[in-house]
């Protein structure tokens, strides 16, 4: 995976992968907007530190985990609710 847009974006999918829920219930639950939340899951836009560090404390995690690549959280672009027939 290259660029800090996609890796953004994957490691959010991931945190939402991980409490499943789709995007329409996970980002309502939060209050955000889930036509421009699931742009940057996409990485197809900038985001700025102040975004970066809200959706960081919103998610319960930090700015540095958010940014960091990691191998092992590539989720597919399954939906959600076919997690439990991944296994």
């Amino acid at each position: 995976m290259t660029g800090i847009k996609k890796i953004i974006g994957n490691n959010l999918r991931y945190i939402r992968y991980q409490s499943g829920l789709s995007q329409e219930k996970f980002y309502e639950k939060y209050h955000l907007s889930v036509k421009y939340l699931s742009s940057i899951e996409r990485g197809e836009i900038n985001i700025g530190v102040e975004l970066l560090e809200q959706l960081a404390n919103t998610f319960h995690t930090t700015p540095a985990e958010l940014v960091t690549y990691y191998p092992d959280r590539f989720i597919s672009k399954k939906r959600v609710d076919q997690k439990r027939n991944l296994s």
